[in-house]
């Protein structure tokens, strides 16, 4: 059974950092691409990067040098450091995995439950 396990959510203030962990078990992870996703109040789900197996690495453009993804295949663990954080990126975090890499929800038929992200102004 795949299990993702978020963590590291919290709440900070505009311009704050914070550092969201995924651990995956149940999976070959290294052959995975993951992804973040988040969903905010009222919307829908939406990307917010992704990672290959290899490292290759891909951002929605209002997060671009501002997160960063990591993995490390080893501990089957994924990482998104966040910084310069706004009130925009408010919302539900959530890590995916997929055989396929990109933007679409669909593509990731596994996910985790989630990590409340709360940044005021």
């Amino acid at each position: 059974q795949v299990q993702l396990v978020e963590s590291g959510g919290g709440s900070v203030q505009a311009g704050g950092s914070l550092r969201l962990s995924c651990v995956a078990s149940g999976l070959t992870y290294s052959r995975y691409c993951m992804g973040w996703f988040r969903q905010a109040p009222g919307k829908e789900r939406e990307w917010v990067a992704h990672i290959l197996s290899d490292g290759h690495t891909n951002y929605r453009d209002s997060v671009k040098g501002r997160f960063t993804i990591s993995r490390d295949n080893a501990e089957n663990t994924l990482t998104l450091q966040m910084s310069s954080l706004i009130p925009d990126d408010t919302g539900v975090y959530y890590c995916a995995a997929g055989a396929l890499c990109g933007p679409r929800t669909d593509w990731y038929p596994h996910w985790g439950q989630g990590t409340q992200v709360t940044v005021s102004s």
